[in-house]
């Protein structure tokens, strides 16, 4: 029987952490009572540096139920894609089989079982993809939806409205703990992977309590960092388009002499302003732009662990 692994990060969770902890211990006992994991399959709860009662909350979970929550304390506040990291590579000899998701219980629970059957079948990643975004506000709608078709366009392979609600196989887990670097963007990571994968769909809900982690800002961090890591098409666009200005800038140089030999020449003091504030902003958001993968890559050379563990609370 396969021993599962359901692996949350938390950061400033208390007020959902209990609410998120009864939910998640229902479903491992109705899969150990159906046969589908093993008995001593958890709940494995990150703790991201939180600065209220998560912490405590875990460790009283685990007083309560130490063979079903185990909790891992990060030194610090490291963001979610480090702490999911942790997470994952901290479950991954501990169990056969995993499945990661957020605590604010938005994602579905019920669909972890159809997950474990099509792990069963023979899946080593399983996404779970929401169907609808009626709970989301429209600008977080629009803003989504715009993310997932920029990241094609830009050469980032993902898939369309999945977040880190996903089952991975111990195998898909050990070629994870491959990948070492800094920047990461797990959404795109995993796809790297490869072996069969699958998909499960269902409705994303409101969230239980508490307020959402992901703000505007953060989001579009998140946007740039995982168009940042996984390709350089923004590079070639910023060539592109110096070539472009290159070939106008020539055509406007032949208009200028073919005036000048006729006799037509005007002051052209607002074209001159225009045109020389228009290349001063493309050389600084290009020089801006590269200069982003210049420190990229510097922090990536560094090789400095992507997190502590202070604490792990397990058997």
């Amino acid at each position: 029987m396969d021993r599962l692994a359901i692996v949350v990060p938390c950061y400033n969770e208390e007020e959902v952490l209990k609410i998120c902890s009864e939910a998640l211990r229902g479903v491992l006992c109705d899969l150990i009572s159906k046969g589908k994991i093993a008995s001593d399959s958890f709940v494995l709860f990150v703790n991201d540096g939180s600065k209220d009662r998560t912490w405590d909350l875990i460790e009283e979970e685990h007083a309560l139920y130490p063979k079903m929550i185990k909790g891992v304390k990060l030194a610090g506040n490291v963001g979610h894609q480090f702490a999911l990291t942790a997470g994952l590579i901290t479950a991954k000899d501990m169990c056969d089989v995993s499945v990661s998701i957020d605590a604010d219980l938005q994602d579905d629970v019920a669909v972890i079982e159809e997950m474990i059957d099509k792990f069963h079948e023979g899946k080593d990643i399983v996404y779970g993809v929401r169907k609808k975004r009626k709970t989301d506000t429209f600008f977080k709608r629009v803003t989504a939806q715009g993310f997932y078709r920029f990241m094609n366009v830009m050469g980032v392979k993902s898939v369309y409205n999945h977040a880190d609600f996903r089952l991975m196989s111990k195998r898909a887990l050990e070629n994870f703990s491959e990948y070492k670097e800094t920047n990461l963007f797990l959404r795109g990571i995993v796809p790297l992977i490869g072996y069969e994968t699958d998909c499960v769909y269902y409705d994303r809900k409101e969230r239980v309590a508490g307020e959402s982690k992901y703000p505007l800002k953060k989001m579009l961090a998140l946007a740039f960092n995982g168009i940042s890591s996984f390709s350089v098409k923004p590079i070639t666009m910023i060539t592109t388009l110096g070539v472009v200005i290159i070939f106008l800038s020539l055509c406007a140089a032949v208009y200028a002499l073919v005036s000048y030999f006729m006799g037509h020449v005007e002051p052209g003091w607002t074209s001159l302003i225009l045109s020389i504030w228009f290349l001063g902003g493309v050389q600084l958001l290009s020089i801006g732009l590269i200069g982003q993968y210049v420190g990229k890559t510097y922090i990536e050379v560094k090789h400095r662990p992507r997190y502590n563990i202070e604490k792990i609370l397990s058997d």
